[in-house]
């Protein structure tokens, strides 16, 4: 079998950790901000290989031949592109609250726009592809997120400690009316029909949280949380529609799995995060980018849901996989210490987080490099020692 050594790109949106990725590749910092290595096919940003023949990116290796590339499963389910994107994602402030499209709003959303003639890389454009965007995030050390609404009720009643009268009305619907009606009336006022009342309560909310998170009680890792997302984004309203979420605290090697209309914010923490190839995002706050109020009241699930923590079972020697529903990927973690043998009939990337592994035929890798393996060439044996993440597309279920 094949592999080739990925070269990545490394994203450096203003969330990202200045240390977190360089410390984990044992190299000197950047000292810009470094938010996400993508590993895959994505337009946005394609890893490269070199066969011999010069530097190529991906997609476009791809392109050229994807039957070799995909297989024929991979390539008869979901075209000649790689299904799936590979990241690590390190964040020191928190990232914007936000909710992917089912498929068939993808394909809707997408089609409308460009029959409005709406530029794909237009600020205001929602619908980038045709695509759905569940995704997975895998913790390399304690990791701060928030997913899901929490129960309306539960809601009003941590919201009422916080002593702040603009928030009464919104108490009071979250605590008498229907979930889901109560959960939409509150997010959608406070981002768009009663704004300035929003913007007024987040002007008041970070000296109010900073005294409940050093307190004595015991949402206090909540509140902290809160508070830090509050003081990323001063004023900005969407600091509410945060508060309407779980807070959850992943342990290193925990997973979280994200599905279409569930909002989520990933805040503070290092983790292997992997997605169905897409970059459809609707944003609900916390950020300076564009916030369609309208569309995401279209695509937010607005039951309350608890986190979806994914259980991880053995899938073979060393090697634990996180089990979703997600057709376009998987995603396992191999503790390599003994030789280990590895065979799909899709495409593969492996990611070194933790020591050296050597792929037989191919590339040694150390923490932070990453190799792609094409479809079907027959099996691999890995030998060192070393942690790897496995991304690769499940078999039907």
């Amino acid at each position: 079998m094949t592999a080739d050594l990925l070269t990545t790109t490394i994203r450096p949106y203003p969330w990202g950790s200045t240390t977190a990725l360089a410390e984990l590749a044992g190299r000197p910092p950047s000292g810009e901000p470094e938010a996400e290595l993508w590993m895959g096919a994505h337009p946005g940003a394609p890893s490269s290989i070199d066969r011999g023949q010069g530097s190529e990116a991906l997609d476009a290796v791809i392109d050229r031949d994807p039957h070799h590339e995909l297989g024929d499963r991979v390539t008869a389910r979901f075209g000649p592109r790689l299904p799936f994107l590979l990241k690590l994602l390190a964040a020191d402030h928190a990232l914007s609250v936000q909710v992917h499209p089912t498929a068939e709003q993808a394909v809707a959303g997408y089609t409308a726009e460009n029959a409005a003639a709406v530029p794909l890389d237009a600020p205001h454009r929602i619908y980038r592809d045709r695509s759905h965007k569940p995704e997975l995030i895998c913790a390399l050390g304690d990791f701060d997120a928030l997913c899901g609404f929490r129960d309306p009720r539960a809601t009003a009643t941590l919201w009422q400690r916080l002593a702040l009268p603009l928030l009464g009305p919104w108490i009071h619907e979250l605590r008498t009316a229907p979930a889901e009606h109560a959960l939409r009336t509150v997010l959608t006022a406070a981002l768009a029909d009663d704004r300035a009342r929003g913007e007024q309560i987040a002007a008041q909310l970070p000296s109010v949280l900073a005294a409940l998170a050093e307190g004595d009680n015991s949402e206090a890792a909540t509140w902290a949380a809160y508070r830090d997302a509050a003081l990323d984004y001063p004023g900005d309203p969407g600091i509410l529609a945060a508060m309407l979420l779980n807070h959850v605290r992943l342990r290193p090697g925990q997973a979280l799995y994200l599905d279409a209309g569930v909002p989520h914010a990933y805040l503070r923490g290092l983790g292997v995060e992997i997605m169905a190839n897409s970059d459809n995002v609707l944003r609900c706050g916390l950020t300076p980018k564009h916030v369609d109020t309208a569309a995401l009241a279209a695509v937010v699930d607005f039951r309350p849901t608890a986190p979806q923590h994914v259980p991880a079972v053995p899938a073979g020697p060393g090697e634990l996989e996180f089990l979703t529903p997600a057709e376009e990927f998987s995603l396992s973690r191999i503790e390599l210490g003994e030789p280990v043998r590895i065979a799909d009939d899709g495409p593969q990337i492996l990611l070194c987080v933790r020591g050296t592994a050597r792929i037989e035929g191919g590339p040694s890798l150390t923490p932070g490099r990453s190799a792609y393996l094409p479809a079907g060439d027959g099996p691999v044996q890995l030998t060192g020692e070393a942690t790897l993440f496995r991304a690769k597309v499940p078999q039907p279920r």
